[in-house]
């Protein structure tokens, strides 16, 4: 068996697919709907709309099968995702890549794999739709071209989250999108007793930026922002925006004492930036920090409005040392 590589894009991708709060989330028929169809128009006993997490494929939509989801490293789906195009898959036992994967020796006992994979705006590939079969097929370019249009239906429905939840223009959370996954991540951390600590950042002279400059390259700051916490910080960090310049990231990766030397790499990301880019003003930040105390922090609420309050305390130092600064 030959586990999937990941995505050149990987880190960006289960970003992605993370801030949509679409993984173990209930069946929904606009998914089931379409598994539906093709498993019928294809004549297949199992149709799939799978998402490929960090280190396992959940299906959102499921037909034919029992399971709620299977480990990345024996998914079909999870080589799908490196394609372009359509992964066929004729006969898996005759398939180096598959032939003694658990999948193919065991249930669901797989010969014939077709899976298109499902795109969203940035380009990232969060999963399949795919059909399977127990015995070998063909499969025509008349068929290729239907699951093609059955993969677009069901990226039209991905897109709909996406807005709900995503920043068009960074990328990034979210308000709606932030808060669930945060709220999650509060009580995951409660329940096994792990830190949590919330940031709140506010970018320096923003406005400044705008009025000189223009909204586009106002646009480029947060883009470019958005961008460098998404370097820094750790992929199951938690990083959104909450609207205008307020970006905050929801840390559960490192113990709370160690976020001094986050600060500072992203500090160092910020100046390098500033010096690599020359855009005629520099990128600056104000931040405000609250550790999760579960006696005091029962919603993510609660944490961001005492961050909020120490973020703007730090900017009102910040004036007073520079008062050329607003």
């Amino acid at each position: 068996m030959k586990a999937p590589l990941p995505p050149t894009d990987e880190p960006t991708r289960v970003d992605t697919l993370r801030a949509l709060n679409i993984l173990d989330t209930a069946p929904e028929e606009r998914f089931d709907r379409l598994t539906r169809l093709a498993k019928r128009l294809f004549g297949v006993p199992i149709a799939l709309v799978s998402l490929i997490d960090a280190n396992r494929q959940w299906f959102k939509s499921r037909q034919g099968l029992d399971v709620t989801e299977t480990p990345r490293d024996m998914s079909f789906c999870g080589h799908a995702i490196l394609e372009d195009d359509i992964l066929l898959i004729p006969d898996a036992a005759l398939d180096d890549r598959f032939q003694d994967n658990p999948l193919v020796t065991g249930e669901p006992h797989i010969r014939f794999y077709a899976g298109c994979p499902l795109r969203v705006s940035n380009g990232s590939k969060l999963g399949t739709l795919c059909l399977i079969d127990k015995t070998e097929r063909e499969f025509g370019e008349d068929d290729k071209a239907l699951l093609r249009d059955l993969a677009r239906m069901a990226e039209q429905e991905i897109a709909a989250i996406q807005l709900a939840t995503m920043d068009e223009l960074t990328m990034v959370s979210n308000r709606r999108g932030f808060e669930a996954l945060a709220q999650h991540a509060i009580g995951l951390c409660t329940r096994m007793e792990l830190p949590a600590t919330l940031l709140f950042f506010d970018l320096d002279r923003f406005k400044q930026i705008n009025d000189t400059y223009g909204h586009a390259e106002g646009d480029r700051a947060l883009v470019s922002f958005a961008r460098l916490l998404l370097d820094v910080f750790h992929e199951s960090d938690v990083v959104g925006r909450l609207g205008g310049d307020e970006f905050v990231v929801m840390v559960t990766s490192i113990e709370p004492g160690m976020l001094a030397a986050t600060q500072r790499r992203l500090q160092d990301a910020v100046d390098a930036y500033n010096q690599s880019t020359q855009r005629g003003y520099d990128l600056g930040f104000s931040v405000g920090a609250v550790e999760l105390d579960p006696a005091r922090h029962r919603t993510i609420q609660d944490m961001l409005a005492v961050a909020d309050q120490q973020m703007y305390e730090n900017k009102r130092r910040k004036r007073a040392a520079l008062p050329s600064a607003s």
